[in-house]
C-alpha cells in the first residue's frame, strides 16, 4: 500500500505533503512523493523538500522519484500512481480564474479524472 504526493516548492505543495503525510501514518503505509519541477535537481533531495521531511517524522518510510523531462505533470502524476498501485493520490490545489481553467486546462482535473486510485485535494495556505 502506498499513499502518492505530488510536490512542488510551492504552499500547496508543502500542505499536500504534510496531508500525505498524516494519510500514510494513518493507514500504516508507504509514502511515495513525485517531484514536479522540469528538471531533476542536482541535489538528490532539494533544500525546501528535505526541510518539510524534517518537520514531519519517520514513521513511515519515503521515497521519492522526479518527474522526467517532456512528461505533462499530470501524466507524470498518473504514471507513478499507476507503477506504485497507488492506494491514494494527494493533490495541492491553488485558486484559478475562470479564464485560466479555460485556456491552460488543469492537472488537477486531469488527475482527478484518469487516476485509478481515490484523489485527495488539498487547499494550500496562501
Amino acid at each position: 500500500m502506498t499513499v502518492l504526493v505530488a510536490y512542488n516548492d510551492s504552499p500547496q505543495g508543502e500542505a499536500a505533503l504534510r496531508r500525505a503525510h498524516g494519510e500514510a501514518v494513518g493507514r500504516s503505509t508507504d509514502l511515495a512523493i513525485i517531484v514536479l519541477t522540469p528538471q531533476p535537481p542536482s541535489d538528490p533531495t532539494p533544500a525546501t523538500l528535505a526541510h518539510v521531511l524534517d518537520t514531519l517524522g519517520s514513521e513511515v518510510e519515503v521515497s521519492i522519484a522526479y518527474r522526467y523531462d517532456g512528461l505533462e505533470p499530470a501524466d507524470a502524476i498518473l504514471d507513478e500512481a499507476e507503477r506504485l498501485d497507488a492506494d491514494l493520490v494527494v493533490l495541492g490545489s491553488r485558486k484559478r480564474s475562470a479564464v485560466s481553467k479555460f485556456l491552460l486546462g488543469s492537472t488537477t482535473q486531469r488527475v482527478l479524472l484518469d487516476a485509478s486510485a481515490p484523489v485527495l485535494v488539498v487547499k494550500g495556505a496562501y
